[in-house]
């Protein structure tokens, strides 16, 4: 596989649907958690 955990799978995948990319202008990684959290993250939140 990739060697990444589930939880860094999410936020990777949750990234590229809010439309983070390499060229893209920063955003602050509060909504990122948010997304993760609200939409694909079934524990808490410190693992994230």
């Amino acid at each position: 596989r990739d060697g990444l955990k589930p939880v860094h799978r999410r936020v990777l995948f949750a990234m590229s649907e809010l439309g983070n990319d390499w060229n893209k202008a920063y955003k602050k990684s509060a909504r990122v958690v948010g997304d993760v959290i609200g939409k694909y993250h079934p524990h808490g939140d410190s693992a994230v």
